[in-house]
């Protein structure tokens, strides 16, 4: 195996690994922002007003970005399966 196969692979995994986590990252922070200026602008400090926005829009994106996730890694584990049996044919 060649060090250009290792760090094609492990490039690969790492943008698949973005790809995978960014909507289930970038929902509750972009709640927990528009939150955190409601609470400043009204002077509001309820601990439920800063977690329940975050777990609807996690749940919400988990549920809208689930077929994409579930494509992205199906798609991802059928290449490394192919580069397994090209590396392991060698």
């Amino acid at each position: 195996m060649h060090g250009f196969d290792v760090s094609a692979i492990l490039y690969s995994s790492m943008i698949t690994t973005f790809k995978l986590c960014l909507p289930l990252l970038a929902a509750p922070l972009i709640a927990g922002i528009g939150t955190s200026v409601f609470q400043a602008l009204t002077q509001i400090s309820d601990t439920t007003l800063s977690f329940l926005p975050k777990l609807c829009a996690t749940m919400a994106i988990a549920y809208y970005a689930g077929p994409f996730i579930a494509g992205t890694l199906t798609t991802y584990m059928k290449h490394s399966f192919e580069q397994l049996v090209l590396i392991g044919g060698n």
